[in-house]
């Protein structure tokens, strides 16, 4: 047996045994960038974990070297994002009690558990799982996870106690402690929020146009607002000894790099996280292999989706033993390392490098870093996400999509992001079987001068008395057989002169066991009647199924190439009469 690709295994390979000066300075230069945004939204992710802070930059230094190694991506910057923290809180806060032992091993468990399943679906090559999540029902989850997890944020900027995992409980418990809002952690709120938006949209215009600043450094400034946040109201905070006055800081955070923890070891705590594990797999998946296809397409780069989830799996998995909690490829930071220059996953090494020397020197500086910062910078990052215009897109292109979409939106606003994912699924699923249950189907005829067949309430064209010609334009499955047998039966009875039926199959990829059965009664059916049954176009690979079954030699027809092969055979008159109109119709264009 021969043995497996080491680079296969490990595709970190591929690229170290390239890696250059130039590919150096590109990486470094991208890590630098990416560690100055990464700090602010690591800390800020915990806290929307409901985890203490340094435990998002844990989660930012191993799993980064992991998915180095076993990532397919060069450009996909893993760590703490929104969502993903948003559904590690609903999860963990069901077992356990925020704030205590028992709930960051739960989040531990749960990171180990997400690496588990992900290495797993990797290894069983199931990377076409991010199929089953629509685009609208992504779209529409993200939108919502935005707006609930920005709702949510709002009791830092007020300085208040709210709790709940969906919008009714969340804006029950906010206007029920409105009143003991705190004026100082308002003022900081208002103005992180404020100076975060103001530096999105206008401060690299503004470097570029008043200053003539180069667009490279004009980004890193922009790129760095949140750290400028940071270190404003942690200095006011500490200036003016703000935290006697009611404002909430994130207090001492302790230094040194990562511990080495062992996830719990209880069965009926991982069985209570196993649904939310799968979720978060997926979802984390589907973001993830998104933004790294998406970026490689820039460079005519490869992304192996099965490799990205063993990436992802390792990089779960190193979180889960160095205290930190489920991570996965985030959309902006991965923009801005792209952006950056990034060539190979180093740079996310070399960010993992930055992190870890904040995490050993720098946490001090954050002892009076205020909560209403870190909730500023989750609320302008979760916002960018979220697309009301597509909305409305969806709406006018498909109404079913609109439909999965707007009760995925529904049900993460009104009862919590876990049963929206699976609502926005089970609807996605349940509407594609209705619609391919009752497939488009055409009775064609041929456009006079050439050897096309179209749809007769579409085109102009010549049909026959004798043959009649039914297109189906979906492949035939368990869900939609019978639907074929009831249209093919109802055409026969509105056409008693008929002969000869021919079905039309270029659109079908597939005929399974179910649809082959109706076929075979739809063939009895009709022999039965004086009518023959045929088949035309039929594809290789259908084909080939068909002939490991008695089918076509029961077939009463024939199986024709083309449908013009079958209509001159079955019916060379209309093919004269086709010619004849066209010939008709052209002479009168000249005649004008």
């Amino acid at each position: 047996m021969r043995a497996p690709d080491p680079a296969r295994v490990i595709p970190a390979i591929t690229w170290l045994t390239r890696y250059r000066g130039r590919e150096l300075s590109a990486d470094l230069v991208a890590a630098v960038i990416v560690t100055i945004m990464l700090i602010p939204q690591s800390l800020a992710y915990a806290m929307l974990a409901g985890l203490p802070a340094q435990v998002g930059l844990y989660a930012s230094i191993l799993p980064l070297v992991a998915y180095a190694l076993f990532g397919s991506s060069r450009a996909l910057a893993v760590g703490p994002v929104a969502v993903v923290s948003l559904l590690t809180a609903a999860a963990v806060s069901r077992v356990a009690e925020p704030g205590s032992a028992e709930y960051m091993g739960a989040a531990i468990a749960l990171a180990l558990l997400s690496g588990l399943m992900l290495i797993a679906m990797g290894l069983l090559r199931l990377g076409f799982l991010a199929n089953l999540l629509s685009h609208p029902v992504i779209s529409g989850f993200i939108t919502a996870s935005g707006i609930l997890i920005a709702v949510s944020q709002l009791k830092h900027l007020l300085g208040i106690d709210a709790h709940g995992h969906n919008l009714p409980t969340i804006a029950g418990s906010l206007a029920a402690n409105l009143a003991e809002t705190n004026f100082w952690t308002l003022l900081i709120g208002v103005f992180a929020t404020g100076f975060l938006f103001w530096v999105r949209g206008n401060l690299k215009p503004l470097l570029r146009a008043r200053l003539g600043m180069p667009p490279f450094l004009a980004d890193i400034l922009t790129k760095a607002g949140p750290v400028a946040a940071v270190v404003v109201t942690t200095s006011a905070v500490g200036l003016f000894d703000l935290a006697q006055r009611g404002v909430d800081v994130v207090g001492e955070i302790p230094q040194g790099l990562p511990p080495v923890t062992m996830p719990p070891v209880d069965l009926d705590l991982w069985g209570s996280l196993a649904t939310s594990a799968l979720l978060i797999s997926v979802i984390g998946f589907v973001e993830s292999i998104s933004v790294a296809q998406t970026l490689a397409a820039k460079k005519r780069q490869r992304v192996d989706a099965n490799q990205e989830l063993t990436g992802l799996g390792a990089a779960n998995v190193a979180a889960a033993f160095s205290g930190g909690f489920p991570v996965t490829g985030g959309f902006s930071r991965s923009v801005v390392n792209f952006d950056a220059g990034a060539e190979t996953p180093m740079a996310g090494v070399f960010t993992a490098a930055g992190i870890a020397l904040t995490a050993l020197f720098l946490t001090p500086l954050f002892q009076h870093l205020p909560k209403a910062t870190l909730a500023a910078t989750i609320i302008v990052a979760v916002l960018s996400l979220v697309d009301l215009g597509a909305i409305r897109r969806t709406y006018v292109y498909s109404k079913l999509d609109f439909a999965a979409m707007a009760a995925t939106i529904l049900v993460v606003l009104g009862v919590g992001v876990e049963a929206g994912v699976v609502a926005g699924v089970a609807l996605s699923v349940a509407l594609y079987l209705w619609r391919t249950s009752r497939p488009h189907t055409a009775v064609v005829g041929q456009v006079p001068g050439t050897e096309h067949f179209r749809n007769v309430d579409r085109h102009d064209v010549v049909t026959s008395e004798t043959v009649l010609t039914l297109r189906v334009d979906e492949s035939l499955y368990f869900a939609n057989a019978r639907y074929l047998e009831d249209t093919v039966y109802d055409l026969v009875a509105r056409h008693p002169k008929l002969q000869h039926v021919v079905l039309m199959c270029p659109a079908v990829n597939l005929i399974d066991a179910s649809a082959l059965e109706s076929l075979e009664a739809i063939n009895a059916r009709l022999r039965d009647a004086g009518v023959t049954f045929h088949l035309s176009e039929v594809k290789g690979p259908v084909m080939d199924r068909l002939k490991r079954s008695d089918f076509l030699d029961e077939l009463t027809g024939q199986v024709f190439l083309s449908q013009h092969q079958a209509m001159e055979a079955l019916d060379p008159d209309t093919i004269r009469r086709a010619a004849a109109r066209h010939e008709t119709d052209t002479g009168r264009v000249r005649a004008v």
